[in-house]
């Protein structure tokens, strides 16, 4: 694999924990605006810039982007974010829940992401790349970095290791309780080091950002075709991405919401169900799924713990042995008669970091009829279905902790 070393546009110490920032997709425009309220300096400003302009802004109009370049200059102009002056690599620690997990910051190419060496198991949806490429191309900026995962390598983390020994250049701990550390690697001979020993991986795997990694490359090929003088060296061949060892990384839970039982009453559902289930009531007790192919299923007030029978499932399928399979095939698809994830209204998705309570609330209220706890996906599992250039269904990963945004960012300009 091919990484970058870059100068990276970073914000002071004093102001790093102001500048940080959930990322763009995390939040709505109101829960942006909201949380960035009453603080200048939060990169909110910059990735979802809509939030600075009237409530009634089209959030894809060429003004929002344009908007986005100049929120971020201003930081720039008034000292708030500074260049380092030589190309850097960088360490990203996040400690959530005394669960630790490090990356290595650099920049990624897109040559490795059209020839298939960045692994996806995501399909992505042509207005979300758009946005995300508009923001790039106007700001030439690669504003928030790409979660990237790569299976361990111990030559690798002795190197990460020894970085960490230093003191971080940044270390903070946000207002969700989740600690930031930050190192600045800019002794050549360990980015060399470094480097060197992504050459040896065979691949990545895009872990979360789908639609930043298509975007970035998308105005990578942009700008080449528009350069008659085109190099291959250019920072547009490059994007933001951090890089982590995947026996560090955890997939939680992602949920399901169902609006209606297709006409179903409560006692014929869980009959239907028990088809391809064995059921045991929970009552009002929570349930949490505690593995594979077992799901909690929270219907009329009660918890219901749901095991898939024999023949319910393909575990020789990289697709098949997915719970979120299992839960399409033999009920939202044959008894609740939902068909495409992707655009079905009726059904809503949850991460679980919100908690099994989400589920209950909106159950409670008569905005959904039925929920589904899921058991997550293992990093394995991801990386077989990338490796066999399968897609998973919609909305199965959701990985904790978040990257911040704003610790640093790519100019595609230089």
């Amino acid at each position: 694999m091919i990484i970058k070393a870059f100068k990276g546009l970073r914000p002071v110490e004093d102001k790093v924990k102001s500048v940080a920032s959930k990322p763009y997709d995390v939040l709505n425009t109101d829960e942006a605006r909201q949380e960035a309220n009453g603080n200048p300096y939060s990169f909110l400003n910059v990735v979802k810039p809509e939030i600075t302009l009237p409530p009634d802004t089209d959030p894809y109009s060429p003004e929002v982007y344009l908007t986005g370049k100049t929120n971020f200059q201003k930081l720039v102009d008034d000292g708030t974010f500074f260049q380092d002056e030589q190309d850097c690599l960088y360490v990203y620690e996040l400690i959530m829940h005394g669960r630790s997990q490090t990356g290595i910051v650099a920049c990624a190419a897109v040559e490795d992401y059209m020839n298939g060496s960045i692994k996806k198991h995501e399909l992505t949806r042509p207005d979300k790349e758009a946005d995300r490429k508009s923001h790039v191309s106007v700001t030439m900026l690669n504003a928030e970095p790409v979660f990237f995962a790569y299976k361990a390598v111990e030559s690798l983390q002795n190197l990460v290791n020894d970085i960490k020994n230093d003191e971080p250049v940044y270390d903070f701990t946000a207002d969700d309780d989740i600690k930031h550390k930050f190192w600045l690697v800019n002794d050549k001979h360990i980015i060399n080091g470094i480097i060197a020993e992504f050459e040896k991986i065979p691949a990545t795997y895009i872990a979360d950002g789908h639609h930043r990694t298509a975007a970035a490359a998308l105005v990578g090929n942009d700008l080449e075709s528009e350069n008659p003088n085109h190099r291959g060296d250019e920072q547009y061949n490059y994007f933001l991405a951090v890089h982590f060892p995947d026996d560090q990384l955890e997939i939680i839970d992602y949920n399901r919401l169902i609006k209606d039982l297709n006409g179903l009453d409560a006692e014929s559902f869980l009959e239907a169900i028990s088809e391809s289930f064995t059921i045991e009531d929970k009552g009002s007790q929570s349930y949490k799924p505690e593995q594979r192919h077992e799901m909690g299923m929270y219907l009329a007030g009660q918890w219901y713990a749901l095991k898939a029978k024999s023949g319910a499932y393909d575990d020789n399928d990289p697709i098949g042995i997915l719970d979120v399979t299992i839960l399409s095939e033999q009920i939202l698809k044959s008894i609740l008669d939902i068909h495409d994830l992707r655009t079905d209204s009726r059904i809503d998705f949850v991460g679980g970091i919100r908690g099994l309570a989400e589920l209950e609330s909106r159950v409670d209220s008569g905005e959904m009829a039925v929920a589904f706890a899921m058991y997550p996906v293992s990093m394995q599992q991801l990386m077989n279905i990338a490796d066999n250039g399968l897609i998973m269904p919609p909305k199965v990963t959701w990985f904790e902790p978040k990257l911040r945004s704003g610790l640093v960012v790519h100019s595609l300009e230089g």
